[in-house]
């Protein structure tokens, strides 16, 4: 919401952006060059050469199949074999392989590969005629190959030369998504309006490292790599970081503003996981606050103290509501409030929830900075149930990743290790591990941190069932 109203009505209403991505319709083309004698052949005769426009692309077999292994003349391309080599020449080849990219040692002038078939990696050793290019055969520099491309290879077995690399024209990629939804239980990701599957052999990359699914945030910016509906990689582009406040005691209870990412409460010890990036970060209590520019480093902790803003006296705005439909509840901060009457409210930043029986609850942010402001709500129509939060006492906490979680009392989630870290809970100080807390369903976000160490997160998704659930998580790093 904009900080200045006057008597300009504002409309809050519910909905999403989707970032609808489409795979590109891509052609297959040649990136081998033509190999010569019966080393080459797959089982009905055909070269296994990207070239080969009868049996598909360049990393299939006699089946056809982009992911198979099955184009090699003398076996599996990924066991390391030997197989029938002889005579042959710079820039010949005898196998032929889909894989994705794990690893490029450009000083060493190797790329190892995951083979998509046998769940193996291999590593090939390229050269001054090794050939490198794009899905239409233009040509490739070796940095434009990055860790997590889906790629077509042919190469020497015996020798574990690579002889080309093209990006594969089987596969699809969408790049700097910002709007999607990983579920760890069924092992969806939605992107847009598409649904694709990720499997056990996905492989997720940050700054070159392979990570797990779990050190995702939902702040990451992600590429996704693709086969047909199969996310086969998913490369970090851009990732998090953390912020942390010093000097808050005055400000505990109030607001803090992250650019145009997240708007939070401050509580005790609080420590916010940030998309990586600078930032105007605006923080605001009764009677005052102020701004600082704050750069978030991917997997640092970024420390700003706001010791140095001067509490003032508080003012206060009147705000006229203007409800759709006129039968809405709105709550202020937990407090009902009657809108047929200008509300005062205190400069500075509410929380709104409006609903209405048959229609879809809204639940908003207001600053106030003026002394006079008009908010519009609207409704929408809803076709299911409303939930069944109501009252004075409704709260609504904008560090609530779930929307409608349902707490489960007397079980508990369990952080066993690592031990003597301090552990938060989307973004609250919960303690010193091992410690418990109790267990509501929904995705949480638990941050590791201990002093002279680097700080780690972890997306979990906790179930509803009835019993105690327990992670252990890796060792922390010492920082660098």
């Amino acid at each position: 919401m904009g900080n200045r109203y006057g008597y300009i009505y504002k409309r809050i209403g519910m909905g999403f952006i989707a970032g609808i991505l489409l795979p590109a319709m891509l052609l297959t083309a040649g990136c081998g060059r033509k190999t010569s004698g019966p080393a080459a052949s797959g089982a009905n005769g055909n070269p296994a050469s990207a070239a080969s426009g009868a049996t598909g692309s360049a990393a299939s077999g006699t089946s056809g199949n982009p992911a198979s292994a099955a184009g090699s003349a003398n076996g599996n391309p990924a066991d390391g074999t030997s197989g029938n080599t002889s005579g042959a020449q710079s820039g010949d080849y005898d196998s032929a392989d889909t894989a994705v990219v794990v690893k490029v040692n450009k000083g060493e002038n190797q790329i190892t590969f995951y083979n998509l078939t046998v769940d193996k990696n291999y590593t090939l050793t390229y050269d001054g005629i090794t050939s490198f290019t794009d899905k239409f055969g233009e040509a490739l520099s070796r940095d434009q190959i990055k860790e997590g491309d889906i790629v077509d290879v042919t190469f020497m077995k015996s020798t574990k030369r690579l002889n080309t690399l093209s990006l594969s024209a089987s596969s699809w990629n969408n790049k700097s998504v910002s709007r999607y939804s990983i579920d760890s239980r069924s092992h969806n990701v939605t992107i847009g309006n598409d649904v694709y599957k990720i499997t056990g052999q996905t492989k997720i990359f940050s700054e070159g490292e392979e990570v797990d699914l779990m050190d995702l945030n939902e702040v990451d910016v992600l590429d996704f790599y693709g086969i047909d509906t199969t996310v086969v990689s998913i490369v970090v582009e851009k990732g998090h970081g953390y912020l942390r406040l010093s000097g808050d005691e005055s400000f505990i209870g109030g607001w803090i503003e992250v650019g145009q990412n997240q708007i939070r409460e401050i509580t005790e010890d609080m420590l916010l996981v940030v998309p990586e990036g600078s930032y105007e970060v605006q923080f605001s209590t009764a009677g005052g606050g102020g701004t600082k520019n704050v750069n978030i480093v991917r997997n640092q902790e970024t420390l700003v103290d706001i010791s140095d803003f001067e509490i003032a006296e508080p003012q206060y705005g009147q705000v006229v509501f203007a409800m759709t439909p006129s039968t809405a509840t709105l709550y202020v901060d937990g407090n009902l409030v009657d809108t047929s009457l200008p509300v005062t409210l205190q400069y500075g930043i509410h929380q709104l929830l409006a609903k209405a029986d048959g229609y879809e609850s809204v639940v908003s942010y207001l600053k106030v900075a003026e002394a006079s402001a008009g908010i519009e709500i609207e409704l929408e129509s809803s076709d299911g149930d409303e939930d069944e939060e109501t009252g004075s006492n409704t709260t609504v906490s904008s560090g609530d990743s779930t929307g409608n979680n349902t707490t489960k009392n007397y079980y508990q989630v369990h952080i066993d290790a690592p031990k003597d870290v301090e552990v938060y809970v989307d973004g609250n100080y919960i303690g010193i591990a091992p410690i418990s807390f109790r267990k509501t369903e929904g995705v949480h976000v638990v941050t590791l941190r201990k002093t002279g160490y680097t700080p780690r997160s972890y997306t979990v998704q906790v179930d509803s069932e009835d019993k105690d659930v327990s992670y252990s998580f890796e060792e922390l790093e010492k920082a660098q």
